[in-house]
């Protein structure tokens, strides 16, 4: 007997679990605190990113600087830093270089330098 009630307690607590009935009571009463959106400006990485190929195309064109000068504003910005990574992507503005600098303290830093001047347009 003790069997079968353990058995229909466990199978009963499944069915709750399973549909979604089964909460806390701050869930039930409606006194949990509705979680706060986070916004945070897009950083259009892959989406509209040009490949190696177009970058080796607009450099040679001279339609952009070198990627080794967007490198060199970003580090006057940010020394010390090490730059993990730097893509040539489409923005607002025109062509951008999007880089991820990974800095002495462990925190990544993202600059974006406009890639017709070479002068860093923002930080974050």
């Amino acid at each position: 007997m003790r069997l079968v009630l353990s058995l229909l307690l466990a199978a009963s607590t499944a069915a709750l679990v399973a549909t979604g009935a089964f909460g806390t009571l701050a869930e039930e009463t409606g006194t949990l605190a509705a979680p706060q959106a986070v916004v945070r400006a897009p950083l259009n990485r892959g989406e509209d990113c040009l490949t190696p190929a177009d970058l080796r195309e607009a450099v040679a064109e001279k339609r952009v600087v070198p990627p080794l000068a967007a490198i060199r504003s970003a580090r006057q910005v940010i020394p010390r830093a090490e730059i993990q990574r730097a893509s040539l992507c489409r923005h607002e503005a025109g062509l951008v270089y999007l880089l991820t600098a990974l800095r002495r303290d462990g925190q990544f830093v993202h600059v974006m330098v406009d890639a017709q001047s070479g002068q860093v347009s923002g930080q974050w």
